[in-house]
């Protein structure tokens, strides 16, 4: 190998990822071992054959050497990548190069045990690996395992050899051009399995493409086509998960009683002769294949569009509710993180509920537009409709990454058999077995989560009983409408149980989330931000919606800010009422919080802890309720909330009615008016109480309160829903067939 070219090499890489927006993840890097080792890697773009032997010498301190496709060493390029290591796989010296290699450790080499880049992804048939192509089918190659036990074989016969036939050894080491037989290494040979996965997938016209079309004239197909994918993954940004598996120890699978009496014969044997052991080789050879195949895909790192087009792929009929989709999606993706049995991307390691509401990270409606651009799905005013032989049909292999992404992107699952199975039983599941399956599973992980953060942050004379803060859910006696309530700062779910119960018995369903920070302690609360509050209302708008046909966002204080939030960004919530919403305050402390949590943010930084003022007192109308420490950074993000909203509420058309006290200590009425006036809404209305106190919803006067938030829920109830078309956009508006099978509707 070229040492300079290497280095070079280096600089060239180090400048294409200046140049690039893909962002490379490594895990597990401490599988590594330090002895010689035979990398295993799956094989989709030319970006591994370059990219991954430069990082590994990077993690391994070893030269990696590569093998590559015979096609490539043509010319003065063939002659450059000679020198950086690389090894025709048609060269007749190659394995014994790499035995000798591997025997003095002096390099590692990358090994793509499919032969070939498989562009579609499909290795699977019939729950066995086997590598589709454009020349037909073929079982993975055994080539790494094969020179990886021949190494093994030769290391333990020379080193057996120099005890008991030191002339032997002495032929054996001329054989490898080694100066002596003690200049092996006593280290072991492993094989390691990696897994690189690209995130997204997208193959369109790029910068790299335009310009390859310029300089070369009649430009192959091919080529164009791993230009036009390779270079938009570079150029747009990708995601790249490169996954280390634990390595496969080799010397451990040379313990079969043949081999062993040919590592100790006395007689001669050269490199390719036909040794007795050679079918307990093969054997052996055949076991470790399907071992690093498996650890290569069971590694494969899921995302969003993975489960996606899973869940396209395995859905029974054409027609596909779009909301019963995200909630396929959010389930199993749920399911396997708890199991821990799949890998994820790390956008699906956070909290999913956007899927169930606004999706504001995009996921859903990224991949449908990309789906539908590619006519994988099609879309109208009623749902979702499925193009199902385009998940199933055989296509051009060269160009399955551009004209079929999404089935290549459900081919790359196909080896994940638990996540296989958990989304083949979330795809024959009915809509209302669905919905009811989302709302069990969200209450119960905010009830766990509530006495998790309870167990951990509550002390004795500080915390309230468990009781207080556990989130709940009242249920109605219809499921027309269903309402999510939310409580407010340093208060907890009992604040508005009176108010939950009352509408309760007016047959609404009511569920009441607990905000992250609150019904523990005051230090679990200091450490919270607004983004956590509003996932957990998120996941209380979810709960709802999955109960009932119509929803309806209220909230008390902070809670009432979080309802307008929501009402703002989820086109399914048809109603808001917003009790004391605390646009304004009126304590004249919150004017310094801003001050004073920028003095805690600089004291933190200089390490002067004690300097900070963390908390100040507080002096509750509800001592059996809220705190009496109020964090300083509890309020700022209050402050935050509420400016976010602000801009925004001209935005929310839907019914709304706004409640306040006009001799609110805490909340300026003001504040409240500026609300009113700021709402979008047509339908709207504003009650004014004269309760000398912030927590209207308790206390006396409260039934009050009580019979005009019913009132306007009747309001609700009574008006005729409005009439929604799927939150999609119009791709591809053509008719669907009234022959398409249509899953069951919302019940």
């Amino acid at each position: 190998m070229n040492s300079f070219a290497y280095r070079t090499t280096g600089l060239a890489i180090k400048t294409i990822s200046g140049i690039s927006r893909a962002r490379l993840n490594m895990h597990d890097a401490e599988h590594l071992p330090t002895g010689p080792t035979i990398f295993v890697v799956n094989h989709f773009t030319r970006i591994e054959t370059f990219l991954l032997p430069y990082h590994l010498h990077r993690l391994t301190g070893t030269p990696v050497w590569a093998l590559a496709d015979a096609a490539l060493f043509v010319g003065k390029f063939g002659r450059y990548i000679e020198q950086l290591g690389a090894v025709s796989t048609r060269s007749p010296d190659r394995d014994r190069l790499m035995v000798k290699s591997l025997l003095t450790a002096e390099a590692n080499w990358v090994i793509f045990p499919e032969g070939r880049m498989v562009k579609n992804k499909k290795i699977m048939e019939k729950g066995r690996f086997m590598i589709s192509y454009a020349g037909g089918k073929h079982p993975p190659h055994t080539g790494a395992a094969t020179l990886a036990l021949r190494t093994e074989f030769y290391r333990q016969r020379l080193i057996n050899m120099v005890e008991n036939n030191p002339d032997e050894a002495r032929r054996l080491a001329d054989r490898f051009m080694l100066p002596s037989a003690d200049g092996i290494s006593r280290l072991p040979t492993s094989i390691v399995p990696i897994n690189l996965t690209y995130y997204p997938l997208r193959a369109r016209e790029n910068a790299l493409s335009r310009l390859a079309e310029r300089l070369v004239e009649d430009l192959p197909e091919r080529i164009a086509e791993e230009i036009m994918t390779e270079g938009a993954m570079l150029l747009s940004g990708v995601d790249i998960d490169i996954r280390f598996g634990p390595p496969i120890q080799v010397s451990d699978c040379l313990s079969c009683r043949a081999i062993q009496d040919d590592i100790r014969s006395p007689v001669s044997i050269g490199f390719d002769d036909r040794i007795p052991s050679r079918k307990c080789m093969r054997r052996e050879a055949l076991k470790i294949m399907r071992r690093y195949m498996a650890a290569i895909y069971r590694m494969t790192t899921v995302n969003h569009d993975h489960l996606f087009a899973a869940c396209l792929k395995k859905s029974p009929v054409d027609r596909i509710d779009a909301e019963n989709l995200k909630r396929r999606v959010f389930l199993a993706a749920q399911a396997c993180t708890r199991s821990g049995e799949v890998y994820f991307h790390t956008s699906v390691d956070r909290n999913q509920t956007h899927l169930l509401t606004d999706d504001h990270y995009g996921k859903f409606s990224e991949f449908i537009n990309f789906a539908a651009e590619k006519k994988v799905v099609r879309i109208d005013g009623r749902g979702i409709v499925r193009d199902a032989a385009r998940l199933a049909g055989i296509f051009d292999f060269h160009r399955s990454r551009i004209d079929n992404p999404v089935a290549v992107i459900a081919n790359e699952v196909e080896p994940l058999t638990p996540l296989q199975g958990r989304i083949s039983r979330l795809s024959w599941m009915p809509g209302f077995w669905l919905k009811r399956k989302v709302a069990r599973y969200l209450i119960k992980r905010a009830r766990d989560e509530f006495d998790r953060d309870y167990d951990r942050f509550s002390s004795l004379g500080v915390s309230k009983p468990r009781q207080i803060g556990r989130p709940f859910l009242i249920r109605g006696d219809r499921r027309r409408v269903g309402v999510v309530l939310a409580h407010g700062y340093l208060a907890a779910p009992a604040e508005v149980r009176g108010l939950a119960e009352y509408l309760g018995r007016m047959g609404f369903w009511v569920y009441v989330p607990r905000l992250k920070g609150h019904g523990t302690a005051p230090e679990d609360l200091a450490a919270c931000t607004f983004p956590e509050w509003i996932d957990d209302m998120d996941a209380g708008y979810a709960v709802i919606r999955s109960l009932c046909r119509r929803v309806v966002a209220g909230g008390f204080s902070t809670g009432a800010g979080l309802a307008l939030d929501l009402a703002q960004r989820v086109p399914a919530v048809e109603a808001v009422f917003a009790v004391s919403a605390p646009l304004r305050l009126q304590d004249i402390a919150a004017r310094f919080v801003p001050a004073v949590d920028m003095w805690n943010r600089i004291m933190g930084h200089i390490h002067l802890e004690e300097a900070q003022k963390t908390f100040v007192d507080n002096h509750p109308e509800n001592p059996h309720i809220n705190y009496f420490k109020n964090p300083i950074s509890g309020v700022r993000e209050l402050e935050r909330l509420m400016a976010s909203l602000e801009p925004r509420l001209s935005e929310i058309t839907v019914p709304a009615l706004v409640v306040q006290s006009r001799e609110d200590p805490v909340v300026n009425p003001k504040g409240t008016e500026k609300i009113f006036k700021r709402l979008g809404s047509v339908d709207k209305q504003m009650v004014l109480f004269n309760f000398q106190r912030h927590g209207i919803l308790l206390g006396e006067g409260a039934d009050r309160v009580y019979r005009t938030i019913g009132d306007f829920l009747e309001h609700v109830r009574q008006s005729p829903p409005p009439v929604r078309k799927v939150e999609l956009p119009e791709i591809n508006p053509p008719s669907v067939p009234e022959t398409a099978p249509t899953e069951s509707a919302p019940d």
